[in-house]
């Protein structure tokens, strides 16, 4: 098997279609061991299994019954031989929800290596997806004392 952007396009897919099982596991069968992950309040995962661990718990708690919705891929792209790119973008719907608001849209950058005949994430980073207007409204808000 030959690297492909195809490959690396579908990787977001699966990750989504898992995390709508309640499959934690599944949502990161494309990663390293040693995957490095920013999450989008600034904490890193150092490994898969640290990934596993605490999205687990985050399903099960916070983000229980939360589906993935509208998923799409901007673009996918092999940089060198072995390493690729992809950027991913996702809406987060919560249980009784029918369309999740502006602020709940979060974008992905995938960094993956082909090893193995498949491309394995190495690095990803997740970021809230905000409007220029969304977010000059937060720099400007100030907390009554």
């Amino acid at each position: 098997m030959e690297p492909s952007v195809e490959a690396l396009h579908a990787i977001p897919g699966r990750m989504y279609e898992a995390w709508n099982r309640g499959d934690v596991s599944g949502f990161f069968a494309d990663f390293a061991e040693d995957a490095l992950f920013a999450e989008l309040e600034g904490t890193i995962y150092r490994s898969r299994a640290e990934m596993i661990a605490a999205h687990e718990e985050l399903i099960g708690t916070v983000m229980k019954g939360a589906r993935l919705v509208r998923g799409e891929v901007p673009f996918a792209r092999i940089i060198s031989p072995t390493v690729g790119v992809v950027h991913g973008r996702v809406g987060i719907l919560m249980p009784g929800e029918e369309e999740p608001p502006p602020t709940r849209f979060s974008m992905q950058l995938f960094v993956a290596v082909w090893r193995e005949d498949r491309w394995v994430v190495v690095a990803l980073e997740n970021a809230r997806l905000l409007s220029l207007e969304t977010m000059a409204a937060l720099e400007s808000f100030t907390p009554n004392s």
